[in-house]
């Protein structure tokens, strides 16, 4: 069953081979998708072009989302390819290294947690904002979170705050453009090893813990992230906005591991 046959989806946020947003492109391709990407700048794209060849017969957009006017513009440009399209999938985030090596309050400065919530969080404000009238009926937006947002992971510092500012976005702009049929929710998946996750300090030690304190004893994948993805985009979910959805293999529900 292909979930996604005769949807347009914008992805953004690949990096690398290791990116959790390429995992769910692979998906949404597998569903019959049809996806165009979204970059930061051109040395990005470059790369990225070459791991999506077998996947895209689209161009590939360049959007720093730092900027309001950047952010028009490139659906302006967009929209000379899709007139409509069905959603997008918000993978983006940014904290600088030091706030993810070094003591939380002490590293915090003003600039860092602006910086941090605007890309992290506003930027998926603004992409919805801009994109509203281009989007189909019942159209799916969806944006990585962790449990970070919810409770204090060692080493997350600043992104934790800005996690749970895009939690409560995804809240707030599900009750505004559900009465547009446009529904948003956010994908929490368990540590994945990309090249944001490589910045935090101690990173390997939580992914070990875990491992071990969920219910299945496994890693989590960016396949399993991508077919939920795949899942939020489709029709099957229709009844679905102003979620959560947890990829963790259910770490968001234990306590105290007696193993550590």
């Amino acid at each position: 069953m292909k979930l996604l046959e005769g949807k347009k989806i914008l992805i953004t946020g690949i990096l690398n081979e290791r990116s959790i947003a390429l995992g769910i492109a692979k998906s949404m391709y597998e569903h019959n998708a049809e996806l165009i990407y979204v970059c930061q700048n051109k040395k990005i794209a470059n790369r990225v072009q070459k791991l999506i060849k077998s996947i895209n017969n689209n161009p590939i957009f360049l959007c720093d989302v730092s900027c309001d006017k950047n952010i028009k513009n490139f659906f302006l440009k967009l929209k000379k390819i899709w007139k409509k399209f069905d959603g997008f999938v918000h993978s983006i985030a940014f904290c600088p290294k030091k706030q993810m090596q070094e003591d939380f309050i002490k590293s915090s400065t003003r600039e860092s947690f602006i910086k941090c919530h605007e890309i992290s969080s506003y930027s998926f404000l603004s992409m919805a904002r801009e994109s509203q009238k281009m989007l189909n009926n019942f159209s799916s937006l969806v944006t990585l979170s962790y449990l970070g947002a919810q409770k204090a992971i060692t080493n997350y510092n600043i992104m934790g705050l800005a996690k749970a500012s895009l939690e409560s976005n995804v809240r707030y702009m599900a009750s505004i453009l559900g009465k547009k049929n446009i529904r948003v929710n956010a994908i929490s998946p368990g540590p994945i090893k990309t090249i944001s996750s490589r910045q935090i300090k101690d990173f390997c030690r939580t992914k070990i813990y875990h491992k071990f304190s969920s219910c299945t004893n496994s890693h989590i994948t960016s396949k399993e992230v991508g077919n939920v993805a795949s899942f939020l985009c489709s029709n099957l979910s229709i009844g679905i906005t102003g979620s959560i959805i947890y990829v963790d293999h259910g770490v968001n529900i234990k306590g105290v591991n007696t193993m550590f």
